[in-house]
Parts: C-alpha cells; sequence; structure tokens
C-alpha cells in the first residue's frame, strides 16, 4: 500500500470539498482550485476529513494513489495559506519591477525584459532585487518561478543572475587566477 496514499487528510473547517463527474473542487478563504481525477481514484469525503482510495493494486494505482492524495493536500493547503516563492536579482544595474499585469526587469540585455503575469499570480517587489511571487496554486506557482529564473539563471563566474532565495551558486574560479597571472 502506498504509504503517502493511505494517510488521512484532514480537511480544515473553512474549506469545502466536492467531486462531480471526476473532478474535484476545492474552495476556501483565498479561493477556489479543481484537478481532474483519475479515473483509478476514488475520494471518501467525511465531515474534517477525506480518504484516497484507489481501485486496483497495480503499479500505476499505487503510484497514482500518492500522487493524488499530495496534490489534494496542496489544494488545501493552496486555498488556505496560499504558496509564496522569493526570487533574488544579482548583478549591477539589475533590477524589477511591477507595472500593471507585467513584471519589467532590467538585466543587462540590450532591451529591457517584460514578463507577463498569468492569472491567479500576484507578483510584488519590495525592493528593486526582491521579487516575490504569491498564488493559491503550487504547480502554477512554482512554473512562473522556474519561467522568471530561466530568463538569466546564475552564472558561475561572477554570480550574477536571477536565483531563487537561499539558492547556493557554487562559483568557478577564471582562467586569469587559474593561471596565477
Amino acid at each position: 500500500m502506498s504509504r503517502i496514499g493511505k494517510k488521512l487528510v484532514i480537511v480544515p473547517k473553512e474549506v469545502k470539498i466536492e467531486v462531480k463527474d471526476g473532478v474535484v473542487y476545492v474552495e476556501g478563504p483565498k479561493g477556489k482550485l479543481s484537478r481532474k481525477l483519475s479515473d483509478r481514484i476514488n475520494l471518501e469525503i467525511k465531515p474534517g476529513e477525506l480518504l484516497v482510495k484507489r481501485v486496483a493494486d497495480t503499479k500505476l494505482d499505487r503510484s497514482m494513489h500518492g500522487l493524488f492524495r499530495a496534490l489534494i493536500v496542496n489544494m488545501i493547503k493552496g486555498v488556505t495559506e496560499g504558496y509564496v516563492k522569493e526570487l533574488e536579482i544579482i548583478g549591477v544595474g539589475f533590477k524589477a519591477a511591477v507595472a500593471g499585469d507585467k513584471l519589467n526587469m532590467a538585466l543587462g540585455f540590450s532591451h529591457p525584459v517584460n514578463f507577463s503575469i498569468p492569472a491567479g499570480i500576484k507578483i510584488e517587489t519590495p525592493k528593486p532585487t526582491q521579487v516575490i511571487i504569491r498564488g493559491i496554486d503550487k504547480e502554477l506557482l512554482g512554473k512562473v518561478a522556474s519561467e522568471i529564473h530561466a530568463i538569466y539563471p546564475p552564472e558561475p563566474y561572477k554570480g550574477k543572475g536571477i536565483r531563487f532565495l537561499g539558492e547556493v551558486v557554487k562559483k568557478k574560479i577564471g582562467k586569469a587566477q587559474a593561471t596565477g597571472k
């Protein structure tokens, strides 16, 4: 049996969960989320708790069991607390600012970079070198954060670029330092 899948999911009082036509709907104080369930997974909803069950015991069913339990837990956490990712921009003259539904960044290119903010995501820049991304959908939040990170990933010689908060960039020594000249 799946160790993750067999765990009981505790549902807070402010969260409402329902299943219609193979789609699970989770509604809470921060918003609504929905996800199509696999036809190999069943949900048993009781007041204050939820149990994820599988149809059979094949390898695919066991993997889906744990996956869908984790996805539903992420949806519940998203509609109650929400998710946050922080990025930091390192480099001389590198900065970011939010203007409407776009994140405008100056990253040393010959042109400014404009990133369109998708629906359901909020981006703020308390400092020009700090980007805070908030949302209720963990999957979408991670995708947006990785797309912004991919615009200018940290380079290994000077360390400049966009990095996740706490990301460690192992620096390389340059050619001049390596030869001792």
